[in-house]
């Protein structure tokens, strides 16, 4: 009776410790951010540790924040493109997202609607999953003509109401058309022109990153 009790005892304790370990795992686990966007958020003529995901990780780990920022940008998409390979940036199991996409569209100038229909279906699969969502706006080029900037702007407030996540009106605030800001093609911020992007999201982003439970 004493060793069958012992035996008993020895592992309900053995129990106890694995239960603890993987209690410390998982609360240790990093959160996942998906940045999806496109060369605003690839990094596009920046060093890696420059790009839009690189500085984000950085400021949030300076904050304390155990985070991982997954860099899921591709130069020269557009919102059509970023929704047909959202299945891919899936992969990662993020358990928020910054969704950058738009840009293209208006450099495009393609339909508002179409891509309203796009960044709904994109940030409805994110929420499907699980995924707590922050979409950021753009502006379209001045050169389309207000009836085009207006409509454009507002597909981003609209889908932000319509699925209920925040907004971050403008992507590139404090950064466009600022020549000391962007690279020579006058689009694409440089290293310190992301720091300044990244400085001015970063509070939204920690309000979305306390949504999180992981």
């Amino acid at each position: 009776m004493r060793r069958r009790t012992f035996c008993w005892r020895s592992l309900l304790a053995y129990g106890a410790l694995t239960m603890l370990v993987n209690t410390t795992a998982w609360a240790a686990a990093p959160v996942t951010l998906l940045a999806l966007g496109d060369s605003l958020t690839a990094g596009y003529g920046l060093s890696a540790q420059d790009s839009f995901p690189a500085q984000l990780e950085a400021a949030l780990r300076a904050k304390g924040r155990d985070v991982r920022v997954v860099n899921a940008g591709v130069s020269g998409d557009t919102s059509a493109g970023g929704l047909a390979r959202l299945e891919w940036a899936l992969a990662d199991k993020p358990h928020a997202a910054i969704v950058a996409l738009g840009a293209n569209d208006g450099l495009r100038g393609l339909d508002p609607a179409n891509m309203r229909a796009n960044l709904d279906a994109i940030v409805g699969k994110l929420q499907a999953a699980g995924v707590k969502v922050l979409l950021a706006g753009m502006e379209a080029p001045p050169n389309l003509g207000p009836e085009y900037a207006a409509a454009y702007r507002a597909v981003f407030a609209q889908v932000a109401k319509a699925r209920i996540v925040a907004l971050y009106p403008f992507f590139l605030d404090g950064v466009a058309a600022n020549p000391a800001l962007n690279q020579k093609d006058g689009m694409h911020p440089t290293g310190p022109g992301v720091a300044i992007i990244v400085g001015r999201i970063l509070p939204q982003v920690e309000k979305l990153l306390d949504q999180v439970r992981p």
